[in-house]
């Protein structure tokens, strides 16, 4: 998408999702929060979606997904298959989730 005011090209890809699933109450929610930050600040085209598993999307794709450890970051592509998650404390690299994003 070309904006001539702002004089950028933003692309997105529409065929994956990154969704970071965690509980926003808990000791991770701000570690996950300054990822995500961090991420966009890399990134200003792409989104990091971040979801709650206090809320039925987030518990739901747990269940769907077999997440058992949270945080979780999961990049879902085309048509909701999973094609990479990481589970617990430790976070990607995210040049890791370039690599998938590139690959998609």
């Amino acid at each position: 998408i070309y904006t001539p005011k702002h004089g950028t090209i933003i692309c997105y890809n529409t065929l994956m999702r990154i969704v970071a699933l965690y509980h926003p109450k808990s000791d991770h929610a701000g570690k996950v929060e300054d990822y995500a930050r961090e991420y966009h600040a890399r990134h200003p085209d792409r989104k990091l979606e971040l979801v709650s598993l206090e809320q039925v999307q987030g518990s739901e794709m747990a269940k769907l997904y077999d997440i058992v450890q949270y945080p979780a970051i999961l990049v879902i592509a085309t048509e909701g298959r999973l094609q990479k998650f990481w589970q617990g404390e430790q976070l990607p690299l995210i040049n890791e989730l370039d690599y998938y994003w590139a690959t998609a």
